[in-house]
Parts: structure tokens; C-alpha cells; sequence
């Protein structure tokens, strides 16, 4: 089987084992992730299967939605609800136009500092397994963009919070630095990510679904093909003997092909070929080149 599956990951699971169970009910061989979802979150997941393994930076590097709680007056030492407590105001007093003013800081490009409890490699160990044992190390700042912010007041001392952003940011640092802010300290209370790309949350899959199915008709019939998880780059048709050097690993020259970027590769008798990118002189080279057959 090649394709995308796109899993409503539950809450209480990492997502590689989302992914092992989603792996183990397709009996697939080969099998990845889209990036990481905390066990407190959910929401969408892109599982790649097959060949389509070889495109999951696609997805990596995608813009991300997504829908979070925030309380106002607690912080922990996570930034979520599964962390200890550092801080705590009982009577969080904080008009909705100060909240939106201060969420609105936040729009744009910005330099973000990845939380300690993250899965950001230093010197070759992920930081939540440094912070566990109480060390705190300097981490180098990123750059990442929130393209939309906004919030629903939903009593004294939560908010909800929707966001449109960058591959990369840490919503968990959105609520601290909220909370800083605000001066009252905050945590985030849930998460749930609506968004991938040009994926939604609308069309995902529940894992108890693929887990109940026994049919692998069915099970393929969940996947997203591998092209059209790629539609939103352009198509370029080549000809036969084109396809038959690009398959070799030569740039090829064909007709309508944007002036650069990613493309997706079709011929007429293979189908999809996989992707490429335009070069300088308007061939296209082969990058990642699939076996659907």
C-alpha cells in the first residue's frame, strides 16, 4: 500500500505509537510519521505508507493549524497541563482587549526559543530528557511566523485559542510567553491540531476506525494517493523519452513548466512518477522518484 493516511491521533499516545498501531493494522512494511504531536495532543496526524515515505518533509515543513485552551493564572514547568506547577494567581481579572492586544504581539515573523521540554536535538539528546533531570541548556532561537491568531473567552480563567502558523512553532511557548505577558502565568490546557498543509482535520480517520477494519481493500481505500497529497504543486506532463532519461536520474526538458520550484511528474504511460525540482535552466531534475507499481 502507498499513500497518506491522515489519523486523528488520540490523546494519550506519542505518535509513533499512533503510527506502530496504524502500521500493524495495515500490515504495512514501511511506515512514518509527519512530525510529532505530544501525547496530550490530538488531531491530525499524516501517516506516510510505502513509497509516500519519501515525500513526509513535505508535510514536515508544512503550515500547521490549530485549536488550544489556554488557562490564564497557572504556569508549569512543561507549559501544559501534564507539568508541575511553578506558579499559580487564584483571581485571573484580565480584560478580553488586553488578552487580544497581547495575542496580537504575536502575529508575524518572530525568533522563537524552543521550549526545554521538546524534542529539539543538544549534542545529540533530545531537551525533555535533559529537563527531566533538571537541566536547563541555552537553545538557539527560530525562526517561524503565525500567519492568524484569535480567541473565544470561555470563563474567568480559559481562553481558546486558534491558530494559523510555520512549521516549527511551539504553541506550548505561545501560552508562556501569553502568560508572561498577561503577568498571571499561563499553561496550555488541550491541543488539538486542525490543520496540516492543505489537509483538515474534517478528513481525518479515527484509529479505533482503522483498527476495527479488517478488509485491506477498505484500509486502502483510507489512503490519500501519493500525487494528490501533492496537489498543490504544479503538474508537468513529459514525454516518453523524457520520462525514460529522467527515470535514469537526468534532467529532462518539458513543456509548461513553471519557472522554478517543486513539480509533480507524470508520463504517459507510467503515471506519476514522483517529484522534481525546476533548475536554473528551466530542465527539471528527478529528487524523489517512486515505485507505485
Amino acid at each position: 500500500m502507498h499513500g497518506i493516511l491522515l489519523l486523528d491521533k488520540p490523546e494519550g499516545l506519542t505518535s509513533n505509537a499512533a503510527l506502530q498501531e496504524a502500521k500493524r493494522a495495515f500490515q504495512a512494511n514501511k511506515a512514518g510519521h509527519t512530525g510529532s504531536l505530544d501525547p496530550i495532543a490530538t488531531g491530525l496526524l499524516p501517516l506516510c505508507f510505502g513509497e509516500a515515505t519519501k515525500i513526509s518533509s513535505f508535510f514536515l515543513n508544512a503550515d500547521k493549524k490549530y485549536r488550544s485552551i489556554f488557562t490564564l493564572g497557572i504556569a508549569t514547568d512543561t507549559g501544559d497541563a501534564e507539568g508541575h506547577e511553578l506558579t499559580r494567581v487564584e483571581q485571573v481579572r484580565i480584560a478580553d482587549e488586553l488578552i487580544a492586544e497581547q495575542l496580537n504581539s504575536f502575529r508575524g515573523n518572530q525568533e522563537q526559543v524552543p521550549p526545554m521540554y521538546s524534542a529539539v536535538k543538544f549534542q545529540g539528546q533530545p531537551l525533555y530528557k535533559l529537563a527531566r533531570k533538571g537541566i536547563e541548556v541555552e537553545r538557539k532561537p527560530r525562526r517561524v511566523t503565525v500567519y492568524d491568531l484569535s480567541f473565544t473567552r470561555l470563563d474567568q480563567n480559559n481562553i481558546e485559542v486558534d491558530l494559523h502558523c510555520s512549521s516549527g512553532f511551539y504553541v506550548r511557548s505561545l501560552a508562556h510567553e501569553l502568560g508572561q505577558k498577561l503577568g498571571c502565568g499561563a499553561h496550555v490546557a488541550s491541543l488539538q491540531r486542525t490543520g496540516v498543509g492543505q489537509f483538515s482535520l474534517n478528513d481525518a480517520i479515527s484509529l479505533d476506525r482503522v483498527k476495527k477494519e479488517k478488509s485491506f481493500s477498505t484500509l486502502d481505500s483510507m489512503l490519500v494517493p501519493t500525487d494528490v497529497s501533492l496537489k498543490h504543486l504544479p503538474g508537468v506532463n513529459l514525454s516518453d523519452d523524457a520520462a525514460y532519461y529522467l527515470c535514469r536520474g537526468q534532467p529532462v526538458k518539458a513543456a509548461n513548466v513553471p519557472r522554478n520550484g517543486w513539480v509533480r511528474l507524470y508520463a504517459n504511460e507510467a503515471g506519476f512518477l514522483g517529484v522534481g525540482k525546476v533548475l536554473d535552466d528551466g530542465r527539471v531534475a528527478p529528487k524523489r522518484l517512486f515505485n507505485l507499481s
